[in-house]
């Protein structure tokens, strides 16, 4: 293996800064062998519609498909935010992006003449707060992080805030020199190079960290580049899908299939593993994804992939934006070939994983917890959390979309537009295709949960973006990455 990719592999050799007291088993009622290994996979920009059990009409995943039949598939499962790195800090934290002023991708962007201004926000993961990983390793877990973390402070050292930083043991970044998806090796008398994909090289290393893992539960927090930009599949399956498009279909992409598939690849090689070691049954795995599919930039459609029945996208107030796939199997817990309908975001699976892991009963966390355990849900899907969500994005996104505030209530989201004070009001259930605005119908239940949002956003001091004094309305779509 090429040096330079060996030392992509960080050992942290530094203690946690934070003891975190877990309540079950600091009363000895339990050992580690009776708590879980946990295995949490994180697709980047997979829409709702991304996999072949959640109704693609392209993509190939027969693994993916098969942990929906011996787990939980979620319908109403959402990312925290509509962008990357805010949905990741809320899994990491357990909090609303709004709670943790981190609500852009890292770096982020601004449009320095549109009719508002962004607010300040934090461009980096705090060390403030106690990560899922920090409060697993504290009570006895190995913890591995591979691929993309996208937590970085902005400007800062990485060293000081990537993953070993926030309670991870090992960490398997892509190697330096990487291009796009292609590693590059070479070294050979002939001169010659030799391309591997990215996906399966994080694989490799991510079974390597599960065969070494053995005698204590482990963490394995695999977060996944595809399918982001730039669109580039592996060219076996590229040659597969250019056979396989047709047309009339809603996916078409084959490039974005093959990357998709390359994914249901790892996935499969993974759980296969466990199966090898004889640790499956004792493995809780959770599959989703960041965010909503990419469907356009810069007002344009990129011809990527689509969410539908879903409105829109990545970066959109839309559901499109923030409507996911998820997955969970926790055997002997979730009932094979379920499905939970209720709503769930990607704060719930810090709470979630405490509980697993029997950590859940200590008041010592020095944060406040947004999301609540999927626990009775993965028992019992039917159940109801009796709670609303929340998203505050007061950014611009690339993909031509404005500042907005939003609220899921049982069936209905109310979408607030900052720009304008918009109020839009969609029941998903008979409309999740968000089509036909229901404010005028039901102004008692859009004033009703206005308010509720208006309350949240005071509760977590949401950041709002104000007037921007540089207004100029013939060049609000211009785009600086950094604030005039």
């Amino acid at each position: 293996m090429n040096s330079m990719r060996l030392i992509q592999i960080r050992i942290s050799l530094i203690m946690p800064f934070v003891i975190i007291s877990c309540g079950r088993l600091a009363e000895g009622s339990e050992t580690t062998t009776d708590r879980p290994n946990i295995v949490f996979l994180l697709a980047d920009d997979l829409g709702w519609t991304g996999l072949g059990c959640f109704g693609s009409d392209l993509y190939e995943t027969p693994h993916l498909n098969q942990l929906a039949e011996t787990g939980m598939k979620f319908t109403n499962a959402y990312s925290a935010c509509t962008v990357c790195s805010p949905s990741r800090a809320s899994i990491m934290t357990g909090m609303y992006p709004a709670r943790l002023r981190l609500t852009d991708f890292i770096a982020g962007q601004n449009r320095p003449f549109a009719q508002l201004q962004i607010p300040e926000w934090t461009k980096g993961l705090n060390h403030s707060y106690v990560t899922i990983a920090e409060a697993l390793r504290n009570d006895g877990y190995q913890t591995a992080h591979v691929g993309k973390w996208h937590l970085h402070h902005a400007g800062r050292n990485p060293d000081d805030y990537g993953p070993t930083q926030h309670g991870f043991d090992v960490d398997i970044a892509k190697p330096k020199g990487t291009r796009g998806y292609r590693l590059q090796s070479g070294g050979n008398p002939n001169g010659e190079s030799k391309s591997e994909y990215l996906t399966d090289y994080l694989t490799d290393q991510a079974l390597s960290f599960i065969d070494k893992a053995q005698e204590n539960p482990f963490f394995l927090y695999f977060a996944y580049h595809v399918p982001h930009t730039p669109i580039d599949g592996r060219d076996d399956l590229v040659a597969k899908y250019r056979t396989k498009v047709r047309d009339g279909a809603v996916h078409k992409n084959p490039k974005y299939a093959a990357m998709v598939t390359s994914m249901d690849d790892s996935v499969g090689r993974l759980l296969g593993r466990l199966e090898h070691h004889g640790i499956a049954d004792n493995t809780l795995v959770i599959f989703t994804s960041d965010n909503g599919g990419l469907t356009q930039r810069y007002g344009k459609l990129d011809g990527f992939t689509d969410n539908y029945p879903l409105r829109r996208g990545k970066g959109s107030a839309y559901e499109g934006g923030v409507r996911v796939p998820a997955i969970i199997r926790w055997p002997g817990v979730t009932p094979a070939a379920s499905q939970c309908d209720e709503p769930v975001s990607t704060i719930d699976y810090y709470p979630t994983l405490l509980e697993a892991a029997r950590c859940d009963g200590s008041e010592t966390h020095n944060q406040k917890l947004d999301g609540t355990s999927l626990g009775t849900l993965l028992r019992n899907p039917s159940q109801s959390l009796d709670r609303n969500l929340f998203w505050h994005y007061p950014h611009y996104h690339a993909g031509g979309d404005s500042p907005y505030g939003a609220i899921r209530s049982g069936p209905w989201r109310l979408i607030e537009f900052y720009e304008d004070d918009a109020i839009e009001l969609y029941d998903l259930n008979a409309d999740p295709g968000e089509n036909h605005n229901l404010v005028g119908v039901q102004p008692g239940i859009a004033e009703k949960l206005h308010q509720q949002l208006r309350s949240w956003r005071a509760t977590v001091n949401a950041q709002m973006p104000t007037p921007n004094p540089d207004h100029d309305p013939d060049k609000a779509q211009q785009v600086s990455k950094k604030r005039k």
